[in-house]
């Protein structure tokens, strides 16, 4: 849908200048339609996860996947990520809700 027409290349620039991201960034991928990202797939589509059927519904929506591999929850892309309920969760010392 053109959300983000820079390159790779471009889309890291910007982030790191605006937002002093120094993580290793994904590539742009497709998340939804026919060219979808085997990632999303596995992400969205329960018969692969094992858990549950989602859709994106906007950027920043989060995947919580364990260490073992497991998708464990969808959090909406208005949740902060640094939220008690993640950072929780990361941390162990508080359930999901």
């Amino acid at each position: 849908m053109g959300q983000e027409p820079g390159t790779n290349a471009e889309i890291k620039q910007f982030c790191e200048m605006n937002y002093g991201v120094t993580f290793p960034m994904m590539a742009k991928i497709s998340v939804k339609g026919d060219d979808i990202h085997p990632l999303y797939r596995w992400l969205t589509i329960k018969e692969e996860n094992g858990v549950m059927d989602s859709s994106v519904k906007w950027n920043f929506q989060k995947y919580l996947v364990d260490e073992n591999g497991h998708l464990v929850a969808v959090i909406s892309h208005g949740e902060n990520p640094m939220s008690d309920e993640i950072v929780g969760w990361i941390t162990g010392t508080k359930p999901l809700n």
